[in-house]
């Protein structure tokens, strides 16, 4: 007899469904939420819209999860579209201006490590989970890291996309907030969704895209799959040997399938697992967003960028979803992906080896 009661239905009912309807009920709703979301010009909706929609859906026990090709592809044809959006002038800025763009990319760095630190010492998080969890940026390599040396994988995992869920929500709000509703309006207006293609230009992309996916999947870089893609599509499209074909049909296909593998990640036993530090995790993560956004009033008042690319440049989330947020809207796109790739870089190259120093002197204090 089972020992569930009318009044207390099961929170994973949606994974007795069989799988076939969990999908068709996932990209259904995703399809009309997102065309929703669309209308009402809100910036990403097609990220926006499937991440919201996958939540809900793990949260309510669907079991079901994209595809690992299919991520790592989209994964692959975001870092061609990054790649293709480089230009000789985003190089040159960051040649004249490194000193800034290091400053800034150190001190988001610091600015997390100690909030972790503080996490750890206050033990609002099992071990050293806090410290890995509070890093901005390279999620997986992160769970990866901290799984290896010995924290619980499921809270580091829980921090990290937590924290892209609320990064993504803010910054399409402020941009929302920011964009001219009549700029907005026209620009909707001239969106053209299926616009004449270029077949052979779209045929050379995808196949960098699938060469650059398999050789990042091969490589083991922690992200290898989006930042392999990036340096080669930079490379050539910077030297005039390639120009990027992905038309915008394609891309709303490609942000969906970030926005549902982000959003599925979210299921009843890691909710259970963290619910009692959720309330300090969150501020944890405000504190992080609100010391960011101090650091784009400061590229404001001293460097003249407007608002809404400072704002952007400095978010805490990932590169992808930043990105995705930046390309629908009328910003600085290059001076954000400075920032925000130098940051990733920087948290590769050097997020781990900080997490581990922080976490040793902690370690007898958990």
């Amino acid at each position: 007899m089972s020992s569930e009661s009318p009044e207390h239905p099961s929170p994973e009912r949606l994974g007795r469904l069989p799988k076939s309807v969990q999908w068709l009920l996932m990209v259904s709703v995703s399809l009309v939420f997102s065309a929703f979301l669309h209308y009402w010009h809100v910036p990403a909706a097609l990220l926006v819209g499937p991440m919201v929609i996958g939540i809900i859906m793990g949260t309510n026990g669907a079991n079901i999860t994209p595809p690992k090709p299919l991520y790592l592809g989209a994964q692959s044809v975001l870092g061609v579209m990054i790649g293709g959006s480089m230009t000789i002038g985003i190089l040159t800025s960051f040649v004249q201006d490194w000193p800034l763009i290091i400053g800034v990319t150190t001190m988001t760095l610091l600015a997390s490590s100690f909030l972790g630190w503080i996490l750890c010492v206050k033990q609002v998080l099992p071990g050293t989970a806090g410290i890995w969890g509070s890093s901005p940026g390279a999620a997986s390599a992160m769970v990866i890291m901290a799984e290896a040396f010995g924290a619980d994988a499921r809270l580091v995992a829980f921090m990290q996309y937590v924290r892209v869920v609320i990064v993504v929500a803010v910054a399409s709000s402020v941009a929302n907030f920011w964009v001219d509703p009549e700029v907005a309006a026209a620009a909707a207006q001239a969106h053209q969704w299926f616009p004449p293609l270029d077949v052979t230009g779209f045929a050379i992309t995808l196949a960098l895209a699938v060469i650059c996916c398999l050789v990042g999947e091969k490589s083991r870089l922690p992200s290898g799959t989006l930042l392999v893609p990036i340096i080669v599509t930079m490379i050539l499209h910077v030297g005039g040997f390639l120009d990027v074909v992905l038309p915008e049909w394609f891309l709303g296909l490609t942000y969906a399938m970030i926005g549902w593998v982000i959003g599925l990640k979210f299921t009843p036993p890691v909710l259970r697992h963290a619910a009692r530090a959720f309330p300090k995790v969150l501020l944890s993560i405000i504190v992080l967003i609100g010391f960011c956004a101090g650091i784009s009033a400061l590229l404001v008042i001293f460097m003249d960028v407007d608002p809404l690319t400072a704002y952007l440049a400095t978010s805490p989330g990932g590169l992808d979803s930043v990105a995705i947020i930046a390309a629908s809207t009328n910003v600085d796109l290059s001076f954000i992906l400075v920032l925000q790739a130098t940051r990733f870089f920087m948290v590769l190259a050097f997020g781990p080896s900080l997490a581990r120093l922080v976490a040793k002197r902690t370690a007898h204090l958990t």
